[in-house]
């Protein structure tokens, strides 16, 4: 995970860097002062980025170091079963459409739309999790 943090550093280092520059450029070119909403999204972003980038260097010391964080690994070294996945699941298509009736939602400021899409992503994900829970074997 080592690897992914410091893509998440570069990236905070680069959303700050990114909103200085747009600071004094649109404080430059603009009459009004600089444009406050993109320096704000930026430096936010930033954060962001570092908050994750922190997350992933805190679990990658407490973790057995990848095949992906050693120099000296070999392709052979990542061989193996990485877990199960899903081979043809319609739940996603579901949380999909419900969060995009949410976000209609939010946009016209439907609140009984919106109550009814939560609702509706809160069943969807369920059923994402619990599709192959097949309940306490009564043996």
């Amino acid at each position: 995970m080592k690897v992914e943090a410091r893509i998440f550093f570069i990236v905070a280092i680069f959303a700050v860097f990114m909103a200085a520059v747009y600071w004094v450029w649109t404080g430059l070119a603009a009459t009004h002062g600089p444009e406050p909403v993109g320096i704000v999204a930026l430096f936010l972003t930033g954060g962001l980025a570092f908050l994750a980038g922190s997350y992933l260097q805190f679990v990658s010391r407490r973790i057995e170091p990848r095949p992906e964080d050693r120099e000296d690994a070999e392709i052979s070294d990542g061989a193996g079963e990485l877990g199960f996945f899903s081979p043809g699941s319609y739940w996603p298509i579901g949380m999909a459409a419900t969060a995009a009736l949410a976000a209609v939602a939010l946009a016209f400021f439907h609140i009984w739309l919106l109550v009814i899409a939560l609702v509706a992503l809160l069943i969807t994900i369920g059923g994402l999790v619990f599709e192959y829970h097949t309940g306490p074997s009564h043996d």
